[in-house]
């Protein structure tokens, strides 16, 4: 086993795809190819995956073609209703669409090129930044003021530490990178109050759910502790930036729009940063 290599871990049934991020010894340091988490391992557990696509626990594809699907008539159904709206008025010029800006930061390189990728097929303006988790407050400081965004994606890797106690769950220093998503987001809203003038998404798999919405976060993970899909986040930012501002969210049509559901994302009634504007001169000086 080296750095690089997709393995599975037989403690867990291979119930995830990890690629090896560093050996120390005889442990491995494991970061998820399909969900936000970090993990390590001795040697001895892991088996190696030749073809990760093919593997069994390499099983969410289905889902998540899905919820891009449930998207992509969400903004079908936009445009035509906009467009009978136009014609209803007996305005003839085209508009233009103005969806939310997004700053997103990523603590891993691979899920910040896969958000990328997602982003560009949704039209959603996007920054993207590799920045480790807990060098992510100090980020933000400086790419708020310049960025300017309707939407902040704080994601990267997480997990709950092993403890003896049930009640450790609601503890901060439980988490791999709660602590540090936490402080992310005070370093946000900070730079903007209004949860309805920037909208914050947080987390990763099995955040404290509670202390990222206490700090400040409009969404986050995960409620129920599990893992989430690496492009839950993005799903959730791309609906809120095609949401109008004049409509709050719909809460139900978010969660649909991810892989992990209501255990792995969850929120509050926020509004969308959505605008459309008249005219369309673009098109029209090419006519």
């Amino acid at each position: 086993m080296k750095i690089g290599d997709y393995c599975i871990r037989k403690s867990y049934g291979g119930d995830v795809i990890f690629r090896v991020e560093q050996i120390d010894g005889h442990i491995a340091i494991l970061r998820g190819t399909e969900f936000r988490l970090i993990a390590d391992a001795p040697l001895t557990d892991l088996t190696a995956v030749e073809e990760p696509n093919e593997h069994p626990a390499h099983q969410f594809h289905a889902r998540f073609a899905e919820a891009r699907e449930q998207m992509n008539r969400f903004r079908k159904d936009q445009i035509d209703k906009q467009m009978r709206t136009m014609q209803e008025a007996g305005i003839d010029s085209e508009y233009f669409e103005v969806p939310g800006k997004v700053l997103h930061l990523d603590g891993d390189a691979s899920y910040l090129r896969k958000s990328m990728d997602l982003y560009g097929k949704m039209k959603v303006p996007v920054e993207g930044h590799y920045v480790a988790e807990r060098e992510m407050p100090e980020a933000l400081h400086r790419l708020l003021p310049m960025v300017k965004p309707d939407i902040v994606v704080i994601t990267g890797h997480d997990g709950m530490l092993k403890k003896e106690h049930a009640e450790s769950k609601y503890h901060l220093n439980s988490y791999k990178n709660s602590t540090h998503f936490v402080k992310a987001i005070k370093v946000a809203r900070q730079f903007e109050k209004n949860r309805d003038t920037m909208t914050i998404i947080a987390g990763a798999c099995q955040s404290h759910f509670e202390a990222l919405l206490q700090a400040g976060s409009n969404f986050a993970s995960s409620p129920g502790r599990i893992l989430i899909h690496a492009l839950d986040p993005v799903q959730i930012a791309c609906k809120v930036a095609y949401t109008s501002i004049q409509e709050s969210v719909n809460m139900l049509d978010v969660i649909r729009n991810t892989v992990s559901g209501l255990k792995g994302m969850g929120g509050i009634e926020s509004r969308g940063s959505y605008r459309i504007g008249l005219p369309n001169l673009m098109n029209e000086s090419a006519e």
